[in-house]
């Protein structure tokens, strides 16, 4: 009789195994498995930075996201076009719009302060009453009270101006840059119900931050992928190919500068060649290019964006 009771609990058992929705026991499945893809997919956010920071950014990367060309895009809320961005986003309810906090003012003739009054975060302010201009200077310097306290403005100011957030990252990578940079910006992120971009991978919190000694646990995007300086205009796609191409099964996020080669950029950028006015109109001629979808597509990206990604973390 026991043996009868024990051979139909194992049957039970694996009835039960064999409809389980993971492959293994005990074993997670990956965000890929989650959003409906093979373990073996690749997924990937095209994510452009710095929207608000000028009008040419502003209409480039407009452009960009009404075409389906880029995925996603976050917002530089102290900067001066913030408020085109509050009527466009109102307008396109469905964008996938994060904030790029920001703690720096990096363009020497073109710069920007807090959102909070200086009096408010002293600790960012810089001696001409700016944004430091780099992310040392903020390291250095900045109080994590005062971080805080600005990192809130700005996500206040852009969900007081109706625009539906869909993730946090850090302009410059800044946030990245110490441990305690990073964990105010994960309780930012936590305490409004957002994702954050961490990367498993490289420096944004992950295996290659200085302070972090593994993999976050948490981290929604493998690795963030991204052009180095130093690139010719003619050899612009060859390089964006062999940053994709070896990439293994996974979940990625590649970062785009998008603008026009217009007077306004030129003049916002003078002197700075990395990410200035050329720059970002190569990067939006790439995204918008026949040649470069076609080579995703012969890949086997599967496009995704961040409203996906936070779907996969509430699973």
């Amino acid at each position: 009789m026991r043996d009868r009771m024990t051979g139909a609990c194992l049957a039970a058992a694996l009835a039960l195994l064999a409809i389980a929705p993971w492959r293994v026991v005990g074993q997670e499945r990956t965000i890929q498995e989650r959003l409906g893809h093979p373990p073996t997919a690749r997924l990937l956010v095209i994510h452009a930075d710095d929207l608000g920071m000028a009008h040419s950014v502003n209409r480039a990367t407009f452009e960009a996201l009404e075409q389906g060309v880029i995925t996603s895009a976050s917002i530089l809320v102290p900067c001066p076009w913030f408020p085109d961005v509050a009527r466009w986003a109102q307008a396109h309810p469905e964008a996938d719009l994060g904030i790029h906090l920001a703690l720096n003012s990096e363009w020497t003739g073109y710069r920007w302060g807090p959102v909070r009054s200086a009096g408010d975060v002293p600790s960012l302010i810089d001696p001409q009453g700016y944004l430091p201009l780099t992310e040392a200077m903020v390291v250095e310097r900045a109080r994590i009270s005062d971080v805080e306290r600005e990192l809130r403005a700005q996500v206040d100011r852009a969900k007081s101006a109706g625009i539906r957030i869909t993730h946090l990252d850090s302009h410059m990578a800044t946030l990245f840059r110490s441990r305690e940079l990073f964990d105010v910006y994960r309780r930012v992120g936590e305490s409004y119900g957002l994702p954050v971009l961490v990367e498993r991978q490289g420096s944004r919190g992950g295996t290659q931050a200085s302070w972090q000694p593994e993999a976050d646990p948490d981290a929604l995007v493998d690795r963030v992928i991204s052009i180095s300086p130093g690139i010719e205009r003619a050899d612009w796609m060859a390089a964006y190919e062999k940053l994709l191409a070896p990439l293994p099964p996974g979940v990625y996020q590649l970062i785009v500068h998008l603008a026009y080669d217009d007077e306004e950029m030129r003049a916002a950028t003078r002197g700075h060649t990395d990410w200035g006015a050329a720059w970002r109109q190569s990067d939006l001629d790439l995204i918008r290019s026949p040649a470069f979808r076609q080579f995703l597509q012969r890949q086997g990206f599967v496009l995704i964006t961040w409203k996906e990604l936070s779907a996969a973390r509430s699973r």
